[in-house]
C-alpha cells in the first residue's frame, strides 16, 4: 500500500513538473510571439513614416532589401534574402548548371568590357568571337562603364533567342556587327576527365550542384572502361560546394553501403538527420586520393572529411576554408526566397570542421577564428587522431608556392593577357596542350612585347625601406640614414631588372596557360596545367607502384597518427617534455 503512495505521488509529480514545463514553454513561446509582434509593429511605423515624410522620393523595394540584408548580416555570411529579380542568378550559383546565353566570360578594363574566355562549341565560339575582343554594345545598349554583372545580365536570355554584338577585334579601330543565336548553356560539375601516366585516373569536380554525383560517376566508369586503372585523383581544390546530398552520393561511390557519411544538428530538432551511403559502392577498393586548397568549402569538406574519417582516401594539399553549415531555402510571398543557415554538420568521427565564429566578432566587428585551445581530437576509423574547428586538414601537405611580385603584375596589368591574343592572331595553330611549352624563343619574343610596357610593381624590401624613409624624417634622423636607405632603394630597383629571368618558370607557365587557352580552351589549359602542378604530382606519387606510403598513412603509422595538430596542443605537448 506504501509502495502504491510513492508511485501515485511520483506520477502527480511527473504530471506537475509535465505542466509546468508545458507553462513555462508555452510562456517563453509567449514572450517571443509579443516580441516579435511589438518589433514589426515598430518596423512598419518607421517604414511608413519614411515613405510619406522623407524630403526625396524612396524606392520600397531598395528600403526593404536594405533592412533585411542589414538584419541578415548580423547572422553570418551564408544566410542570403534573394529577390525575384535576382532568383535566376541564384539557381545558377547553387543549383543548377544550365542557363541560356552565348557562352562567354567578360572582365572589365578601363571602364571597357572584353571576353575572357569562350566555351568551345558554344554560339560566342561559333559565330568567331575570341579572347580579347572588345563588347561594345548588346541590343543597342553601349557597355562602356557598365559593371561586369550587368553585362552577363544582358548576354543571357531565352534559348533560340537572338541577341545583336557590337564587337572590336584587337588593334582595329573599325566595329563589327552580328547577331548571335543564344542557346542553353550547360556549366558542368566535372570539368575534366583524363588517364595519367601509370594508370592513375584523374577527375576534376569544380562544384556539388544538380547531377554531379551522376557526373562523376559517369567519369569514374569512363576511366574504368577504359582499362587498367591503378588509382584514382579527385581534384576538390577551389570548389565552393553545394547541395549536400550529391556529396553523400559521391562518398558512396568509394564507400560501402550503410556507412555514416555526414549528419547535421540544429536548434530546431526537425533539422537534426544523418545521411548514409544507401547503395553498392562503383569502387571500393580502388586506391584513392583528394586534393583540397584553402577554397575547397562546404561540400566538398564534407566529402573529403568522410573519406578521411573513413581511412578510405588520402588527402593531398592544402587545409581546407571551414564552412561547417548547413543552408536551406525557403519560399517567400511574391516569389522571394530566403536561404538560412539551420545546421552544423559533422563528418562521420563527430567533428564539425566549421573555422569562423559567428556568434562573437573582434573588436572591429569582423568574424574571429575558432580558437586553438577550444579545438577537440577526434578518431577515424581506424584511429587516426584529427582535429575539429579548423577545416579538413591534409593527410600530405603540399602549399602552392604564390606568384611574385612581377607575376603578379604581368597579370593584374593584362600583358600575359594581351600577348596571348597577339600571339593567336600571328600563329593559327601550335602544338597540343599535353607538349606545347614556351621554350627560350618564345619567351624573348615576350620580353620584346613588354618594352614600353608598364608593370611597375613594389617589392615588399621597397615597401618596407619607403616606411623606414618616413620614420627616419619624422624622427629628423641624420642625412646619412637618409643617404643609406635612398643607397638601398636604388639597389632593388637595379635588381628587379632581373625579376623576368629570376621568375621565369612561373611567368612561362602563367604565360603558357594563357595562350593554351587560345587553341585548346578550358580543357586545354587544365592539360597544361597538370604538367606543372606540385599538389597533382605529389598525389600521383602515393598511387604509382609501390604503394607501401599509401597504405601507411591510412593505417596512421609513425607521423601519420595524427593530422592537423592545433598550435595550442604542440605547444602544450612541448611543455610537458621540457
Amino acid at each position: 500500500m506504501k509502495y502504491h503512495k510513492h508511485l501515485l505521488s511520483a506520477k502527480r509529480f511527473t504530471v506537475l513538473a509535465v505542466i509546468l514545463l508545458f507553462f513555462s514553454a508555452f510562456v517563453v513561446v509567449k514572450d517571443d510571439l509579443f516580441l516579435i509582434s511589438k518589433n514589426l509593429d515598430i518596423f512598419s511605423a518607421v517604414y511608413r513614416q519614411i515613405s510619406l515624410n522623407y524630403v526625396d522620393e524612396t524606392d520600397p523595394n531598395t528600403l526593404i532589401k536594405t533592412a533585411v540584408d542589414a538584419m541578415l548580416d548580423e547572422l553570418d555570411p551564408y544566410t542570403e534574402y534573394v529577390q525575384e529579380t535576382d532568383i535566376e542568378d541564384y539557381r545558377l550559383k547553387y543549383v543548377d548548371t544550365r542557363y541560356g546565353g552565348i557562352g562567354a566570360s567578360v572582365f572589365e578594363r578601363d571602364q571597357h568590357i572584353y571576353l575572357s574566355e569562350v566555351n568551345a562549341g558554344q554560339p560566342a565560339h561559333q559565330a568567331g568571337l575570341e579572347a580579347g575582343d572588345e563588347l561594345v554594345s548588346i541590343n543597342g545598349t553601349l557597355l562602356k562603364e557598365r559593371s561586369t554583372g550587368e553585362v552577363s545580365h544582358l548576354l543571357r536570355g531565352a534559348d533560340h533567342s537572338d541577341i545583336r554584338l557590337q564587337i572590336r577585334k584587337p588593334g582595329q579601330d573599325n566595329l563589327q556587327e552580328l547577331t548571335v543565336t543564344r542557346s542553353v548553356i550547360r556549366q558542368p560539375n566535372v570539368s575534366h576527365v583524363t588517364l595519367l601516366d601509370g594508370g592513375i585516373g584523374y577527375i576534376k569536380l569544380d562544384k556539388f550542384l544538380e547531377q554531379s554525383a551522376k557526373e562523376v560517376e559517369g567519369a569514374l566508369r569512363e576511366l574504368q572502361e577504359k582499362g587498367g586503372l591503378q588509382g584514382l585523383i579527385v581534384d576538390l581544390r577551389n570548389n565552393g560546394g553545394g547541395i549536400l546530398q550529391e556529396a553523400v552520393k559521391i562518398v558512396n561511390l568509394f564507400v560501402p553501403q550503410g556507412e555514416l557519411v555526414v549528419s547535421q544538428k540544429g536548434k530546431n530538432a526537425s533539422k537534426a538527420y544523418s545521411y548514409r551511403t544507401m547503395a553498392k559502392p562503383v569502387a571500393s577498393e580502388i586506391p584513392l586520393t583528394v586534393l583540397i586548397n584553402g577554397y575547397s568549402a562546404s561540400a566538398a569538406e564534407i566529402v573529403a572529411g568522410a573519406l578521411q574519417d573513413l581511412d578510405r582516401a588520402v588527402i593531398v594539399g592544402e587545409r581546407s576554408f571551414g564552412k561547417g553549415l548547413v543552408q536551406q531555402t525557403f519560399n517567400l510571398p511574391y516569389n522571394n526566397l530566403v536561404k538560412v543557415t539551420v545546421a552544423k554538420y559533422y563528418t562521420p568521427s563527430g567533428r564539425c570542421i566549421q573555422a569562423l565564429d559567428f556568434v562573437h566578432r573582434n573588436n572591429n566587428g569582423g568574424y574571429v577564428r575558432m580558437s586553438d585551445s577550444l579545438i577537440n581530437a577526434f578518431h577515424t576509423k581506424k584511429g587516426r587522431v584529427v582535429y575539429d574547428g579548423s577545416g579538413i586538414y591534409p593527410d600530405i601537405t603540399v602549399e602552392k608556392a604564390s606568384y611574385s611580385p612581377v607575376t603578379q603584375a604581368l597579370l593584374s596589368r593584362y600583358l600575359i593577357f594581351d600577348y596571348a591574343t597577339a600571339f593567336k592572331q600571328k600563329h593559327p595553330r601550335i602544338a597540343d596542350a599535353s607538349v606545347f611549352e614556351v621554350d627560350a624563343s618564345l619567351y624573348a619574343d615576350f620580353i620584346q612585347f613588354l618594352e614600353g610596357k608598364d608593370y611597375r610593381y613594389a617589392t615588399e624590401v621597397e615597401a618596407l625601406l619607403q616606411q623606414l624613409k618616413v620614420w627616419a624624417e619624422e624622427e629628423n634622423k641624420s642625412e646619412e640614414i637618409l643617404r643609406e636607405v635612398a643607397s638601398l632603394t636604388q639597389k632593388v630597383r637595379v635588381g628587379k631588372q632581373s625579376d623576368l629571368t629570376d621568375h621565369q618558370v612561373e611567368i612561362k607557365q602563367a604565360l603558357g596557360s594563357e595562350i593554351i587557352s587560345r587553341y585548346y580552351y578550358r580543357s586545354g589549359r587544365t592539360t597544361f596545367s597538370l604538367k606543372h602542378d606540385a599538389q597533382l604530382q605529389r598525389a600521383h606519387s602515393l598511387l604509382t607502384a609501390p604503394t607501401t606510403e599509401y597504405y601507411s598513412i591510412l593505417d596512421g603509422e609513425g607521423a601519420y597518427k595524427t593530422i592537423g595538430r592545433p598550435a595550442a596542443l604542440l605547444a602544450a605537448v612541448a611543455d610537458l617534455h621540457q
